[in-house]
């Protein structure tokens, strides 16, 4: 007989609302997380809540306010938060009668996990099933310079620092670093960006990105195109472009090319666990592993990194008839100033998978709700199949973006024709009523 008859390996959105779920329904499960600091998972403590708190703030921010003692606040309103809400992750657990165990796991077999503690000792806990909800890390290369540089940080470390940098450097053009690069110039600081690559945001549309580009140009966000970095001298970035090398200083070095699965540690081979190429724990569209028993959630899996696609895992996981297969249409946003959202195909998506596409644009500034926000940069874009009038896709670079995009997501999911967006009568004075012209093709 197993000591449980579920094991949760994190403490993510996926692992925690299944966690209480399965509780709940009186089976007994256990949720192992290395670190308190991390309860609620990367969502909460590293990522969309924290990131979108320093956002907030910096946005808030005059130009006559101190910009360092501004920043120093925001971040410990940051901490503060975020730490209220790991408290009430592990007090919704422990009344749930999940028991939460803080230690390092690693498989032993298939329905064994060794919890290995700090201080030093460990035991092994039996499961009849297992779920991994471990998420992600920020990759670090190996370059000259880099291990034990006092000057680089990843998006995790730069957010605890208390003091303002005059000058950021970003290695990465990708959104995370899109996204410090707004928030730290918004806060003050002078942001030089180096993007190994030629094409900006290049799974968006070019009159998308033309647009973005434009505002950061506006804002003195410098960006290096065709970019390699070489290494580091203490605060010193040395990089090449075509070929020549450069060298740029800086208070601060973020690090920001990407975010890999996190299944170090874990001994997943001993469970008879496989990997994709890509590193990620390879499951079928009902989230099970290559061990019948084991599934994995979140982004250790792969696919989109977004806690909502953590809490769709979890819906996958309770609900008949749910798998990745039929998510309906994702929306994100890249939350700069104003944010990016975006929903379906882009048209050069579009037009490549063979629809017959019409395709509208409309300025931000057309909508009289963008006056009153003192946020009138940015551009809207629909792509509507002209021959059933349905909704292939949705770009918008504007305020309220994010929340606007996700009544497209709506009407896309509900087959709904883009006509009804177009006469709906919406509430005034909006963005969303902008979805009224957006949609007058």
């Amino acid at each position: 007989m197993s000591d449980y008859s579920n094991l949760i390996i994190g403490f993510g959105k996926a692992g925690k609302t299944l966690a209480k779920t399965l509780a709940t329904r009186g089976e007994s499960t256990m949720v192992v997380e290395k670190e308190a600091s991390r309860y609620g998972g990367t969502c909460i403590n590293v990522a969309c809540i924290p990131t979108k708190i320093l956002e907030h703030k910096a946005r808030e921010r005059r130009s006559d306010d101190d910009a360092a003692a501004w920043y120093a606040n925001a971040v410990t309103e940051k901490n503060a938060k975020t730490a209220a809400l790991r408290a009430a992750n592990y007090k919704m657990l422990i009344d749930a009668g999940v028991a939460v165990e803080n230690a390092a796991a690693s498989f032993v077999d298939e329905h064994t996990v060794r919890l290995a503690y700090i201080d030093g000792h460990s035991r092994n806990v039996t499961a009849d099933r297992i779920y991994i909800n471990t998420g992600s890390y920020s990759f670090v290369p190996e370059l000259p310079g880099i291990k034990d540089n006092r000057y680089i940080y990843t998006s995790t470390s730069l957010m605890d620092r208390t003091e303002l940098p005059k000058s950021l450097v970003i290695v990465g053009g990708g959104y995370i670093g899109l996204e410090f690069a707004s928030y730290y110039r918004n806060f003050g600081s002078e942001v030089t960006l180096l993007h190994k690559g030629s094409d900006f945001i290049p799974r968006e549309d070019k009159d998308i990105t033309a647009a973005v580009l434009e505002s950061f140009e506006k804002r003195g966000i410098k960006i290096v195109f065709n970019s390699d970095v070489l290494g580091f001298d203490g605060p010193n970035v040395n990089y090449s472009v075509n070929g020549e090398k450069q060298t740029i200083k800086a208070d601060a070095i973020l690090i920001a090319i990407g975010r890999r699965a996190n299944t170090r540690g874990l001994e997943l081979q001993n469970a008879g666990v496989n990997l994709n190429s890509r590193g990620e724990i390879a499951v079928d569209e009902n989230l099970r592993t290559s061990q019948k028993n084991i599934f994995a959630m979140g982004d250790v899996k792969g696919g989109l990194q977004f806690t909502y696609i953590s809490l769709d895992d979890f819906r996958i996981l309770t609900q008949n008839g749910r798998t990745t297969a039929n998510r309906g249409a994702i929306p994100y946003t890249i939350f700069l100033d104003p944010p990016v959202s975006r929903v379906g195909l882009s048209e050069s998506e579009a037009r490549n998978a063979g629809f017959d596409v019409k395709v509208k644009l409309l300025p931000a500034n057309k909508i009289p709700k963008t006056l009153i926000l003192e946020q009138r940069e940015g551009v809207l874009k629909a792509i509507v199949d002209n021959a059933t009038g349905q909704i292939l896709g949705a770009h918008l670079f504007c305020a309220n973006s994010e929340e606007v995009i996700n009544l497209i997501k709506l009407a896309m999911d509900m087959k709904v024709p883009y006509t009804h967006l177009r006469d709906s009568i919406f509430n005034h004075p909006t963005v969303t009523e902008g979805l009224n012209d957006l949609f007058a093709m």
